[in-house]
């Protein structure tokens, strides 16, 4: 048996929840898996994982190896990048996960300057606005966006961007264009309806702050939703510069109450509970800061160097 392929199999298994996704991870068929792990077992003498209806469950002695297992994959990549030498590419897959609106107008267009820099990377990237499980999908690395609370997570600032009242000249034209927060009242209100969004929006200027509970008929649960009603000259939204990135270069929309600032939003690299970030997922994490360093007003959005520590957080 070959003792690291058997580890990198127990651990794709812990990680994914069940012999059938650790096989899809790994992509190799089910029965391989369940004939590597009951070798294992065998080999050490220990029960490993409880299986039941809700999944596999590490015993005791499978958590414990679980986890030196999981250090000693990380270790020995780690070694094989360092005897290749700071020149050799990286190599295999990696997978991300990224908001859809963010990654399309942002990473999506870049891509290919990562891709040719790592000729012999393979790179899955999943959009999706939600914020799913990292180790059950199989992720590297996500990037999220807002405030992150308190967990296990590792997570790392590595941008921000402000916010602002957004609409086309043509809604402006036809309904006015707000002077003070209070005149947004007066205003149709396009609302994210999730997490980080919602109705009310608060401002500051200098030494004061205000708050305004706007109102709309569209409340839209995605970002792609919240840009096609403002473009459609639908009403006001609050955004950040990213979202809209393209149309703010152009004029076709525009910022209002700019004397006023929003909370900004921050850009979070998420990486998997207790897993230590791999070489491929620094490379792109790096790439994002590049990215965004570039394509923006150093006024508007800041990519930010790594600290010597990262934050514990949870994604929202």
């Amino acid at each position: 048996m070959d003792r690291l392929s058997a580890m990198e199999t127990f651990v794709a298994v812990v990680e994914a929840g069940s012999f059938s996704a650790g096989a899809r991870r790994l992509d190799v068929g089910q029965p391989a898996v369940s004939k590597s792990i009951a070798q294992l077992e065998d080999r050490l003498g220990v029960r490993l994982l409880i299986r039941s209806t809700r999944g596999l469950t590490p015993t005791e002695a499978g958590q414990q190896f679980y986890e030196r297992a999981r250090r000693a994959i990380e270790e020995a990549d780690e070694a094989e990048l360092a005897a290749r030498g700071s020149a050799a590419g990286l190599s295999g897959r990696l997978r991300v996960c990224a908001a859809v609106t963010f990654a399309r107008i942002n990473l999506i267009p870049r891509m290919r300057e990562f891709l040719d820099a790592h000729p012999d990377l393979n790179v899955d990237v999943i959009l999706d606005d939600r914020n799913i499980d990292l180790l059950e999908a199989g992720i590297d690395v996500a990037l999220r966006m807002g405030t992150l609370g308190d967990s296990s997570m590792t997570a790392r600032k590595i941008a921000q961007s402000g916010r602002f009242v957004l609409g086309t000249p043509a809604y402006f034209g036809a309904h006015g264009t707000p002077k003070t927060p209070a005149d947004l009242l007066e205003h149709e209100a396009i609302i994210y309806d999730q997490r980080g969004g919602g109705s009310g929006w608060s401002f500051r200027r200098g030494s004061s702050e205000t708050a305004v509970a706007v109102s709309g008929r569209m409340r839209v649960s995605a970002a792609e939703g919240v840009r096609a009603a403002v473009l459609a000259g639908m009403g006001v939204a609050v955004a950040s510069e990213w979202m809209f990135a393209p149309e703010l270069a152009s004029g076709e929309v525009k910022a209002v109450l700019k004397e006023w600032s929003l909370p900004p939003v921050d850009l979070w690299a998420v990486f998997p509970t207790g897993r230590m970030a791999s070489a491929k997922a620094r490379a792109f994490v790096q790439f994002v800061e590049h990215v965004l360093g570039t394509s923006y007003d150093a006024a508007h959005v800041r990519a930010r160097a790594a600290p010597a520590a990262t934050a514990r957080r949870r994604a929202r």
